[in-house]
């Protein structure tokens, strides 16, 4: 987070930093730039206890009490001072019988609307189901935070165990001991801050110039990672679009959110040191063979077929959460949708990340989401839309906590989230794990992808053939699945 005074009180209007401006820019309405999720639960939650729970522990991160206006043209946060949590927190009717279908209507009318600019942008909708059983609907823009920031975010909401709940978490964006902003910065504002990393990186590079002198193998490596740094920028400024399959074509503004059954964690890992692969490896292994299948199913040839998918990847320091906000890059991931069996559809995603991983692919895209937080309109939109051409859909992994948790006294049974996507694509796939569990989050446009249910089944059905498979060993591929799939 940006502002002209360390010292600026939370009511003082601040700027955005520029890939949190860069986030809210993204918005249009075939595409609302909302991180969307869902908490499950077995018993009711009191609505009163609820918003006690949230004025305590969410609202002490003075940014939820916050709204964006436009100060000079510069987008800033400036505290709402009509801010009512009635508005944020609220009971919505699910239709009867009240189940899971039920519950997706709900979850998938909510995802395709925009939050209210004029205030805060986040709500809670709690909603009440058959048998005792609720749920929580989350809405929050993404220009407020990062899956990794709203999940310290989350985990400061609720509690390990509720006889004996947690004390409100200290506020990262009131911390007085960030860097401390140059006379240029405050000057200039956002511009100022783009100079002042220039002046810094001089800086540092001067410094470092010194360094080299007397360690040239130091040199050696800080000019390799450059030199890496800009190969990245250049390979994404070239990369041809994707794959012209349904996942890609005008999209509808209509979404649609699904999950399947959970799998469980233990079995994954299983599968994971089997292969001597990352458990990452192997649900992105699934969600390939997910839309290999789906395709299938459609009557589409997948033979030579690869398509990319956008992958988040955390750029923060190890260490405490120092700042909400958005500081992660993204990696184009390439899955191979025309191999069959799927041991080789995990190698050869696993291969394709540990590509990734030796990579400056990711810094090189945030230093993009840099840029288009300051880029004209015109600019910005161009590159929106070139960036969401190379890709069909996004992935995303988020740890959840191995053990469960609480909120507002009751045990979360279930958590499931779903990515939004920016540009023209129009599929998320978001992977959490959390108690022992694993879960696929499927959002689509209904324009490209109209049933997102068979598309999460096919998640889940995929591992369990990998598992088999592994079970099984080399033997029990020799039979194609291409010909039974449909």
């Amino acid at each position: 987070m940006t502002s002209d005074d360390n010292s600026a009180s939370p009511s003082a209007p601040v700027p955005l930093s520029l890939v949190d401006r860069a986030w809210l820019r993204m918005d249009r309405p075939s595409n609302l730039m909302m991180i969307c999720g869902v908490m499950m639960f077995a018993a009711p939650l009191s609505l009163a206890r609820l918003k006690q729970t949230i004025a305590e522990r969410l609202l002490c991160f003075h940014r939820f009490r916050q709204r964006v206006v436009k100060i000079d043209s510069v987008p800033c946060w400036q505290t709402d001072a009509a801010f009512a949590l009635d508005w944020h927190v609220r009971r919505v009717a699910l239709p009867a019988p009240g189940g899971g279908a039920e519950l997706a209507d709900v979850a998938s009318d909510l995802i395709s609307t925009a939050l209210d600019p004029d205030k805060p942008m986040w709500q809670f909708h709690l909603l009440d189901g058959a048998d005792g059983c609720c749920a929580l609907v989350l809405r929050i823009h993404h220009c407020y935070g990062d899956g990794f920031a709203l999940s310290h975010v989350m985990a400061c909401l609720t509690d390990l165990d509720p006889a004996h709940p947690a004390l409100p978490a200290a506020d990262p964006d009131a911390d007085a001991g960030r860097r401390p902003h140059s006379a240029l910065e405050r000057i200039l504002g956002q511009a100022g801050e783009s100079a002042g990393d220039a002046v810094r990186l001089a800086g540092a590079l001067l410094d470092a110039g010194l360094d080299w002198a007397g360690n040239p193998a130091r040199a050696r490596g800080q000019l390799a990672a450059g030199l890496d740094y800009a190969r990245q920028l250049a390979a994404i400024a070239a990369m041809t679009q994707d794959a012209p399959t349904r996942l890609k074509g005008p999209l509808g503004g209509m979404k649609r959110v699904a999950w399947a059954a959970p799998l469980a964690l233990a079995e994954v890992k299983a599968v994971a040191a089997a292969h001597g692969c990352s458990v990452n490896d192997v649900l992105v292994a699934c969600v390939a063979g997910a839309l290999r299948g789906y395709l299938l199913q459609q009557g589409d040839a997948v033979a030579g077929v690869e398509v990319r998918a956008l992958v988040p990847v955390n750029l923060r320091p190890p260490g405490p959460l120092t700042e909400l906000g958005n500081h992660f890059g993204l990696v184009f991931l390439p899955l191979a949708l025309g191999i069959d069996d799927p041991v080789a559809r995990l190698r050869a995603v696993g291969a394709a990340m540990l590509g990734l991983k030796g990579s400056r692919q990711a810094p090189a895209a945030l230093g993009i989401l840099y840029g288009l937080g300051l880029a004209p309109e015109a600019i910005k939109e161009g590159t929106v839309r070139a960036l969401a051409a190379n890709a069909s859909l996004v992935v995303t992994n988020v740890h959840g906590t191995p053990e469960a948790r609480y909120l507002a006294g009751q045990r979360i049974a279930r958590q499931l989230f779903w990515v939004p996507q920016s540009g023209g694509i129009g599929l998320g796939v978001s992977i959490l794990s959390y108690a022992g569990q694993v879960d696929f989050g499927i959002v689509s446009d209904l324009a490209r992808v109209p049933d997102p249910d068979a598309l999460a089944q096919r998640c889940v059905d995929e591992f369990h053939t990998l598992l088999l498979s592994t079970l099984m060993g080399p033997a029990a591929r020799k039979t194609p699945r291409s010909a039974t799939m449909g």
